[in-house]
């Protein structure tokens, strides 16, 4: 029993053997991990270098593809000479256009034809003159819509899908009708009536639907010369109004706020020459009325101060093809161009120096300017008080201290936003005018909605969309 409990002395081995196997085992072992390593690291290189080169290449393709996409975009856009921020979602302003009744529209063109003397209607078009912007409009919303690529506004045929409604009425061009402004030839039964138009397009359109719901704030007019819907201005002010300044407008019924400044449109030929002073031989030059009421009455006081004046032409004339001819010589030929204001504070000179690349030396304290939220007109024009200006000798002294460089700065500048002010321009006038009108939108809508709104209206209180006209420095007497 004692000799079946006796342990068994183990199986003799190689004990010596045993260190040297295991050591063999361990060095295999760590060369087979080595060289795995060594694998992943050769291949994960491979693989690393050939993605990478072929998304730098693809990236590469993207890049110039995007790149040559954007660059025909810009180029298409012109963004450079139509300074609006773009977005490919942006949603365009919609405007419908009444179908007007013609006596609002052609039948003026062919009333102011008849009234001189035209026998064939046929061949009437609208007629040159300084407030014909309200012509250029109409055209506008008149094209089919594949020419009016660029535009700011679409047009839309649905007035329910409109946000905007356009009324195409010529009435700068109703004054001028007749030759005086009462609607008779002497000694003959009245022919046309400016008065009677009026009266009969406020009529209109407090009939139309459109016009009721918003009571016209979501309306735009052309009332281009000063004196425009003189007779009906308070029926329609809720409207945004298109006008040249707010000299015949009082402050509760036109505002930067509401409305917009436009241009006169152009009578001087535009230059075309390069910049330069070579050929500009008259330091300063004006042809124009001497004689105007109110903020006008300035002209002949520098008419007295300037005409005696070497190096400066100054002259007195009125609207007739011949002057026109002279005035586009003695523009083009001088460095600066006199723009003192009119009977009101603005004048269509103003918009014939800048096409001139003459200078403007605007003198009129009250004037509004179009396009300010994009031009600044210190780059392009030299404004004076009206008291400076009246200082003997104080601005040819003024103007002969500016040096040509200065004159070239000016020059370059005004060729660069002359076609803000030349409404046959396809991307000029017609187009900055919806430009700014459809920035009043927000405006308009915000108006429309408080007006609903509203339990109590105190009409001896201004409007609130009826601001910041510039009411300051006007002249009343000199």
């Amino acid at each position: 029993m004692s000799e079946r409990l006796k342990t068994r002395p183990p199986k003799s081995s190689d004990s010596s053997k045993l260190p040297h196997s295991m050591a063999r085992k361990s060095s295999l072992v760590k060369q087979t991990l080595i060289f795995s390593a060594c694998t992943i690291l050769i291949i994960y290189a491979f693989f690393n270098t050939f993605l990478s080169s072929s998304t730098a290449a693809a990236t590469a393709g993207i890049s110039a593809k995007t790149s040559s996409l954007f660059a025909e975009q810009i180029s298409r856009e012109n963004l450079e000479e139509f300074p609006v921020k773009v977005t490919g979602n942006e949603k365009k302003v919609r405007v419908f256009m009444y179908d007007m009744p013609k006596m609002f529209t052609t039948g003026i063109i062919e009333s102011h034809a008849l009234a001189r003397g035209s026998s064939d209607l046929s061949k009437v078009t609208y007629p040159g003159h300084q407030h014909m912007g309200e012509w250029y409009m109409y055209v506008d919303l008149s094209r089919p819509d594949l020419d009016r690529v660029g535009s700011p506004v679409v047009k839309v045929n649905d007035p329910e899908e409109a946000d905007l409604f356009y009324v195409p009425v010529f009435s700068s061009l109703s004054l001028i009708v007749n030759t005086g402004r009462v609607g008779t030839v002497p000694g003959s039964d009245p022919v046309y009536s400016d008065e009677k138009m009026q009266d009969k397009l406020v009529e209109w359109l407090e009939e139309q639907e459109y016009w009721r719901r918003n009571n016209g704030r979501d309306h735009v007019v052309f009332a281009g010369d000063p004196n425009a819907l003189y007779r009906v201005l308070d029926r329609v002010k809720n409207a945004v109004l298109l006008l040249s300044d707010f000299g015949r407008v009082r402050n509760d019924q036109g505002s930067l706020i509401k409305d917009v400044i436009v241009p006169y449109s152009h009578r001087i030929n535009v230059y075309n020459g390069d910049i330069g002073v070579e050929e500009r031989k008259t330091l300063l030059f004006f042809m124009g009325n001497r004689y105007r009421k109110d903020g006008g009455k300035i002209r002949d006081l520098l008419f007295q101060m300037l005409e005696k004046e070497e190096d400066v032409v100054i002259r007195h004339g009125t609207q007739s093809r011949e002057n026109r001819r002279t005035a586009t010589r003695g523009m083009h030929t001088s460095k600066f161009c006199l723009n003192p204001a009119g009977d009101t504070p603005s004048a269509c000179r103003l918009f014939d120096s800048i096409v001139s690349l003459c200078v403007p030396l605007i003198v009129s304290d009250s004037i509004e300017l179009p396009f300010e939220d994009v031009i600044d007109y210190r780059k392009i024009a030299i404004f004076v008080d009206t008291e400076s200006s009246l200082q003997p000798g104080y601005l040819v002294r003024m103007l002969r201290a500016v040096s040509t460089e200065k004159i070239l700065e000016y020059q370059k500048e005004m060729r660069a936003v002359r076609r803000y002010f030349v409404y046959g321009d396809s991307n000029g006038t017609v187009n900055e005018i919806w430009r700014e009108v459809a920035q009043k939108l927000p405006l308009i809508q915000l108006m429309i909605n408080r007006d609903k709104r509203l339990v109590k209206k105190d009409s001896t209180e201004p409007d609130c969309s009826c601001l910041c006209t510039n009411q300051s420095a006007l002249i009343t007497s000199l």
